[in-house]
């Protein structure tokens, strides 16, 4: 296994155009890096350029994401596209084919609707078809499977489990959403990125847990009054444009964001999080310290072994 671990690291190194000895600026070669999904794969690369830069690799980003986009709805996009239906271009008057076939892409990610993880049934056949779709447009580049994070744990509901139903709390669709990414990742052969996993993780530790503020009643909230959020690694209450108060418990805070940035910059460039000092500003010290730790060690964990090239 840590052969097998050394061999995909390697393989995504030489990607950025790092070998031993050969660490020159002008060595380096950009990585190209494709997203299909939507809002969640925003906030996980939201610093990862930031990051990318300060380790010193070079980075592209392609994206065809659309808000709340399950797999299924992408490769319904395709078939429109491929049938000639003018709504098949829904990435911004662009079909995934022409932003996919422009030019060479190292890495392409796919993920499932937050809502849909933890149904492994919602993964079918679609993630395979896109897989598919993938190597034809690009058959040279690692397909990677983005393991979307739980809800807060204060959300009003969680995702849709097989079977029926919902989730009955974070843990739960974590636990579920685990379980859903890694059997399809395993039929497909394919990497996982660990965030969810990360997510858990930090919710486990008691100086990185979020805990809900029980004095906060929202009912009686006056802007710019907020609870209080330490921790939260979701963006959790917040003031919208009318100053009404707002609740978002499914997307990823700034510290959230940072976290998954951290886990991606380890599964994509086999390079330390610890070694990392950039953070938003609005993370602290302390904080972003223990969100490194707890990136390199979540995703240190991931099984490389699977890759199909």
């Amino acid at each position: 296994m840590k052969n097998k671990t050394y061999r995909i690291i390697m393989l995504l190194l030489l990607l950025a155009g790092f070998s031993t000895g050969h660490t020159q600026e002008t060595d380096k070669k950009t990585v190209r890096l494709f997203l299909i999904g939507n809002s969640f794969s925003q906030n996980a690369t939201r610093y990862l350029p930031q990051l990318a830069k300060e380790g010193g690799f070079a980075l592209s980003i392609g994206r065809a994401e659309l808000g709340g986009c399950s797999l299924q709805r992408h490769w319904e996009l395709v078939e429109a596209a491929e049938a000639g239906d003018p709504k098949g271009k829904a990435y911004n008057g662009k079909s995934l084919k022409e932003l996919l076939g422009s030019g060479t892409w190292d890495v392409v990610t796919l993920q499932q609707a937050s809502i849909l993880s933890g149904d492994s049934n919602t993964y079918k056949p679609y993630a395979r078809k896109l897989v598919e779709y993938i190597h034809r447009l690009q058959p040279t580049a690692t397909i990677l499977l983005h393991q979307t994070w739980p809800y807060r744990t204060d959300a009003p509901s969680f995702s849709q489990i097989s079977g029926g139903g919902h989730a009955q709390s974070a843990e739960a669709m974590w636990k579920q959403s685990r379980a859903a990414y890694h059997t399809t990742a395993a039929a497909l052969q394919l990497v996982l990125i660990p965030v969810g996993d990360a997510f858990f993780a930090a919710q486990q530790k008691r100086n990185t847990a979020f805990e809900k503020d029980a004095s906060f009643k929202p009912g009686q909230a006056v802007f710019p009054d907020l609870p209080d959020q330490a921790h939260s690694l979701h963006v959790g209450y917040f003031y919208n444009k009318k100053k009404q108060l707002d609740l978002d418990t499914h997307h990823a805070s700034a510290a959230g964001c940072y976290l998954a940035g951290l886990v991606w910059y380890k599964v994509l460039f086999g390079a330390s999080p610890l070694r990392t000092v950039f953070k938003p500003d609005t993370v602290g010290d302390g904080f972003a310290k223990e969100l490194r730790i707890i990136a390199d060690r979540v995703a240190s964990g991931t099984d490389h072994a699977q890759v199909r090239r």
